[in-house]
């Protein structure tokens, strides 16, 4: 029948330091809120199990706007550089597993980011093919726009002295135009098509791992793109069916990719009650840690380039009517200031239909004129915090400091009345939302040890900062009057934390513990220490 929650800090986010006694719930619904006395006298009847808060604080269910839920998995499974300091301990983990695994295996890093190194090396292939002559060996870098291959990759997959660069793509090479094994988006393509796809198992098992880690981080849910990377598009598909439907309640919105979406569209698509799907999802650019992100002006530590178009700007606009066709909205990938503008333009000229709204995922590198622009049009923002502690001090060198003033500026945006929704990008950044409101409150960098805030002034207020993985994301996707707060006829979609994070320091949001996860009034994640009665 109904529960009954009580005996905590109970936030609505209705407005800001709202707050009730007690919320009922029933059939995965929030049925009333307000005080015990109340709710227990006016549901007496229907009241069949009461949770007692303990004190903690309960929020409404946490959501991330964007990430990629089996990467997510692939990353906890597989060998994850994201967290080495030094290069040696890369290649020793590669030797390491090459004696692991019989001849001819690939083997497959995650997450490497030269910045973090103590030596800021980019490996080169010969450094793979040193330890692991054998094997194929793919790495990604943390932001998954560019990989470092070793010469047995290369050469299955033919890129050799006389390869052109692909569209949209770089096959970085040496003074005698050898490749060194660094490619840059679409480049890194040639390996990735022909690495082996995994099965449907394998996939599944990517995705249950990967939502296990969600409900711990006090996830219930998230916007995903994980369609056409993985050899087949029913097999994901029905890893995603398989695992929605058996018993891992996990609100997932899934985008469809420009490269598979007139396969989607082929025939009806139905994924069960905790899946849905979304816009048709592009990359404009590539991204800041590999100079592929399209700027409007040279970079400022490699003036020979201003970035990758992945498409141009006449192809960038078919692909947007193509979705219009297909009467869906778009997500488009856009980092660098000139992707932003083209797929604004592009958008004001091929609106959605009325009632849609676009998704432009990132916008970091902005200008003036360009929110200008932006807050005028039917758009949302999926951005980053915790962009903001990895890429600063170095993004600084990348850019120039004088084209900063309108970048990672989401107070800005906000204030403008540009909607926003928070996410990850994991496997790119931490899963943890925790991370990336502290980013947003803070906006600290984890290279600096002074504690030193990047344009403070962008800073956002703790309220701000949850809203964006909460009623942010619920409007993302047309949720906004049903998900995002703790109201009657919402979701009972609850994070549940042992402190409360309206009234700690921000700093404190780095100790603070998901206590429980719930999704459609289920407890999926209980962490030992706390007992319910």
């Amino acid at each position: 029948m109904g529960t009954l929650w009580f005996g905590g800090n109970i936030y609505t986010l209705e407005q800001e330091k709202g707050k009730v006694d007690a919320v009922f719930t029933k059939n995965g619904r929030i049925v009333d809120v307000g005080s015990y006395e109340t709710l227990t006298t006016q549901y007496s009847d229907e009241i069949t199990e009461k949770q007692n808060l303990q004190g903690h604080t309960m929020i409404p269910g946490l959501v991330d706007s964007h990430l990629h839920l089996i990467a997510h998995g692939e990353k906890l499974l597989r060998l994850d550089f994201s967290k080495t300091t030094n290069s040696s301990e890369i290649i020793q983990s590669i030797k390491k597993r090459a004696t692991e695994v019989k001849k001819g295996t690939w083997i497959i890093g995650e997450g490497w980011n030269e910045n973090q190194l103590e030596d800021q090396r980019i490996l080169h292939r010969s450094d793979l093919d040193e330890v692991s002559p054998d094997h194929p060996v793919m790495l990604r870098r943390i932001c998954r726009h560019a990989i470092i291959a070793n010469s047995k990759a290369l050469e299955l997959a033919n890129i050799s002295k006389e390869s052109d660069d692909p569209a949209g793509g770089v096959i970085v090479r040496d003074q005698e135009l050898n490749p060194t094994g660094y490619l840059l988006d679409q480049a890194q393509e040639l390996v990735l098509n022909i690495a082996p796809s995994p099965t449907v198992e394998e996939l599944e098992f990517a995705l249950q791992t990967s939502i296990k880690d969600c409900y711990q981080k006090g996830l219930v849910g998230a916007h995903t793109e994980d369609l056409s990377y993985y050899g087949s598009l029913e097999n994901t598909l029905e890893a995603f069916q398989r695992v929605l439907n058996n018993g891992l309640k996990f609100r997932s919105h899934l985008l469809v990719h420009h490269l598979i979406v007139d396969e989607f569209q082929q025939k009806k698509r139905e994924i069960g009650e905790f899946g849905e799907f979304g816009a048709m999802k592009i990359f404009a650019d590539g991204a800041l840690g590999g100079r592929t992100a399209l700027l409007s002006f040279p970079y400022k530590d490699e003036p020979a380039t201003s970035g990758v178009a992945i498409h141009t700007k006449k192809e960038l606009e078919g692909l947007v009517q193509k979705a219009r066709q297909y009467k869906m909205e778009v997500a488009v990938h856009v980092i660098g200031d000139l992707a932003f503008q083209w797929t604004i333009d592009i958008i004001k000229n091929n609106p959605p239909l009325k009632g849609q709204h676009d998704r432009l995922i990132h916008a970091q590198i902005l200008r003036k004129e360009l929110i200008e622009k932006a807050k005028n049009l039917p758009i949302i923002l999926d951005i980053q915090p915790r962009f903001v502690t990895s890429d600063f001090p170095w993004v600084i060198d990348r850019i120039g400091e004088e084209h900063l003033e309108s970048c990672y500026a989401w107070k800005t945006l906000l204030n403008e009345g540009i909607h926003c929704a928070g996410g990850s990008d994991a496997p790119i950044e931490p899963v943890d939302p925790l991370l990336g409101i502290h980013a947003a409150v803070t906006r600290t960098s984890e290279y600096e040890e002074t504690g030193k805030s990047y344009l403070p002034e962008e800073k956002l207020s703790m309220y701000e900062a949850v809203e964006l993985f909460t009623k942010g994301s619920a409007y993302a996707i047309h949720h906004e009057r049903d998900r995002g707060m703790i109201k009657k006829g919402y979701t009972a979609d609850f994070t549940i934390l042992d402190q409360d994070i309206f009234t700690i320091e921000p700093d404190k949001l780095l100790s603070t513990n998901v206590m429980m996860t719930v999704v459609d009034n289920e407890i999926v994640y209980k962490k030992n220490a706390l007992q319910i009665t």
